[in-house]
């Protein structure tokens, strides 16, 4: 996949996350893009090491799933590290 497609799928794949974990979360447009393109990377991660498959083209529906897999690993992560305190 090119450049303009991790793009792509990370934009539609953060939103799908944030669509699927709701929650204020800072960030717009540009962070919800990074946040798919490392879930892409986490999800292919994941599914490289644990389930021995490897992220496809770009219409693949294990491509998709991976990617939203890895961004909603991402968005726990962020929410877990960056959750209110109670002092």
């Amino acid at each position: 996949m090119g450049v303009i497609s991790w793009i792509v799928l990370g934009l539609i794949a953060g939103v799908i996350a944030k669509m699927l974990m709701p929650g204020k979360d800072p960030g717009g447009c540009i962070i919800t893009m990074l946040l798919g393109i490392g879930g892409a990377f986490v999800g292919g991660w994941v599914g490289k090491t644990l389930f021995h498959v490897q992220l496809g083209k770009f219409f693949d529906l294990r491509t998709w799933g991976l990617a939203i897999l890895g961004s909603l690993i991402i968005l726990a992560a962020y929410r877990l590290l960056t959750g209110k305190r109670r002092d």
